[in-house]
């Protein structure tokens, strides 16, 4: 687990999220820290809420999600829906697939280059296509 971010990274996150049009509030730069305080990774909302209660970051689960949707809509996370109740936020925003490996409820990495995509059908008039992604659902064979 993560311990508390080291506090020199905060004038660096709060530039972040005002370059990315949100207002820098205390809540916001606290769970960028706890975000992007080191490499890239996948996290659900309850996740974040752990990290952030042993970091002693007073915030509520609806905060948590309030802000993950914030940052994805931002362009700072990618939104990976494993399911219709359940998804995981992704710090690295570069075009890749993913894994989710149902037995340990985690999500890992597919580089975009181990997919080809290919004869996907026409969009509807006056609309193209911006993004394809592939969550391969996976589970330990018997």
């Amino acid at each position: 687990m993560f311990s508390r971010p080291v506090p020199s990274r905060r004038p660096c996150l709060t530039a972040v999220l005002r370059m990315a049009g949100l207002r820098p509030t205390r809540q916001r730069v606290a769970l960028a820290e706890i975000l992007f305080g080191g490499a890239h990774r996948h996290v659900s909302a309850e996740e974040l809420l752990a990290e952030a209660n042993s970091a002693k970051v007073n915030v509520s689960l609806a905060t948590i999600y309030n802000t993950l949707h914030q940052f994805r809509a931002a362009g700072l996370l990618r939104e990976v829906a494993v399911d219709a109740s359940r998804s995981y936020f992704d710090t690295d925003t570069s075009d890749h697939h993913h894994f989710y490996l149902e037995d340990e409820q985690r999500v890992i990495d597919i580089p975009a280059s181990a997919i080809v995509i290919q004869n996907l059908p026409e969009p509807p008039t006056g609309m193209m296509v911006t993004h394809v992604d592939v969550v391969v659902r996976v589970r330990k064979g018997q």
